[in-house]
């Protein structure tokens, strides 16, 4: 799954800076257990602060 940035945050694992409409994480894998803190309000900062990208299906002709 892809993941976009709802809200500007420092991931306080990696400091990387996330802005609004980054996508997350910035290169590589991260933990289940992080993904699922960042999808909720269950982390530092109270509110969601990643969302599930919708993918667009593409048809050929």
């Amino acid at each position: 799954m892809k993941y976009e940035v709802l809200v500007d945050f420092t991931c306080k694992e990696t400091k990387h800076v996330y802005r609004i409409g980054d996508k997350y994480p910035n290169k590589g894998r991260t933990r289940k257990g992080r993904i699922e803190e960042l999808l909720s309000s269950n982390n530092m900062r109270g509110q969601p602060l990643i969302c599930v990208m919708e993918v667009e299906e593409v048809k050929n002709g």
